[in-house]
């Protein structure tokens, strides 16, 4: 590289740094855990019902956060969002701030009762103890105050900075150890844009029609797989470029159309809840808890449990062609079991590309597939 490409190389990743940098404006300010529940209590601090429904910490990882607090350990910063009229929303954090509430009895008591607190390496005589209650169980004053004045560090991500950019912040700092799922992640940057879309994309999640024919494990539904394939399905079925550069970094663009479809979800909703409905209530009725299994010719059974590739052949393309207004094979379980006696459908092949790869060759093989006897012999 000479010296001239050099200094363009440089400048060039200037160019990119001084764009990006724009893209996001922040602030830190720490301030005392009395203070952050003071936020709480007036509202200018948000926790989204669907990010709420994340909060899942033991009581005793609940009762070692309060252990760190009364023992002045350092607590890690949280990060919240400033949205138009200026509220924090609560992006990282959920955990540590839920359990502060909580402990206060501050959080919806049916779903969260006040905290019982557990004994604790350092402090054992935690076990049973309350903030609120008779002497015997409940913190002292002193202790309450020591709870309240500790310091926790708040990062602002202001108001001037993008949607993609705090989507794209959330995720980072969920990868670092978290547990939490895709969905659930993009589920919980999803509410500040329009929390009636996560609400609809939940309710699909739960059509009779779909849960019979996906059949998933009950850990699946915990991580919200099948939030996840509503998604997908919402994307893919009226997807017009199938190639595999389209679908390139497949999770960023499920995440970019997630983010799309939620700004203009009032004016796509009964559109796509109605081919949504339409595509799962035929599969359903045709080949209820079979149609995405795979078909074992020898034992002349459908066999094993929910696979991708048949949920992206036979969902996608009878949405493709509900959506585009085509007619479509009505014999599903016969569409299925010749999607697993042609050459390419094999386990190996399932389990062996790249979600891009297999998603280019399953997409036309749907459309394809689920089009009428006189359409297919066309080959149009």
């Amino acid at each position: 590289m000479t010296p001239t490409d050099s200094a363009n190389a440089t400048a060039t990743l200037e160019d990119e740094l001084r764009e990006a940098r724009r893209t996001i404006s922040t602030d830190s300010y720490p301030m005392s855990i009395g203070e952050l529940t003071n936020l709480f209590r007036e509202g200018e601090l948000v926790i989204r019902p669907a990010f709420q429904r994340l909060f899942r910490w033991e009581d005793d990882q609940k009762s070692l956060l309060v252990e760190s607090i009364l023992l002045g350990i350092p607590l890690p910063s949280i990060f919240v969002a400033q949205d138009a009229t200026g509220r924090w929303e609560l992006i990282d954090g959920l955990q540590r701030v839920s359990t502060i509430l909580q402990l206060q009895g501050l959080l919806d008591p049916e779903q969260y009762p006040p905290l019982v607190l557990q004994g604790t390496k350092y402090l054992k005589k935690l076990e049973g103890r309350t903030w609120d209650g008779s002497p015997e169980d409940a913190l002292t004053d002193a202790q309450k105050l020591d709870v309240k004045r500790s310091k926790i560090d708040v990062k602002i991500i202001k108001r001037e900075s993008s949607e993609e950019t705090k989507y794209d912040l959330f995720q980072r700092l969920n990868s670092y150890g978290s547990t939490l799922s895709a969905q659930e992640i993009r589920n919980a940057v999803l509410v500040a844009v329009n929390p009636n879309f996560v609400e609809w994309i939940q309710q699909l999640a739960k059509r009779d029609s779909f849960v019979e024919t996906t059949m998933l494990t009950d850990k699946d539904v915990a991580a919200k797989y099948d939030e996840d394939l509503v998604l997908r399905f919402l994307w893919l079925h009226r997807q017009q470029d199938t190639s595999t550069a389209s679908l390139r970094q497949f999770q960023e663009k499920l995440e970019e159309q997630a983010l799309a479809m939620a700004r203009v979800h009032d004016q796509e909703r009964d559109q796509l809840e109605e081919v949504f409905g339409r595509t799962f209530d035929l599969l359903a009725a045709e080949g209820r808890d079979r149609v995405f299994r795979k078909w074992d010719r020898n034992k002349g059974r459908f066999t094993g449990g929910f696979l991708n590739t048949a949920y992206e052949v036979l969902a996608m393309g009878l949405g493709y062609r509900i959506a585009n207004q085509m007619d479509h094979r009505s014999d599903i379980l016969d569409a299925a079991k010749e999607l697993w006696g042609q050459p390419d459908m094999n386990t190996r092949f399932a389990t062996g590309k790249a979600t891009e790869q297999r998603l280019a060759l399953m997409l036309p093989k749907g459309r394809q597939l689920l089009a009428p006897a006189a359409e297919a012999n066309d080959g149009s």
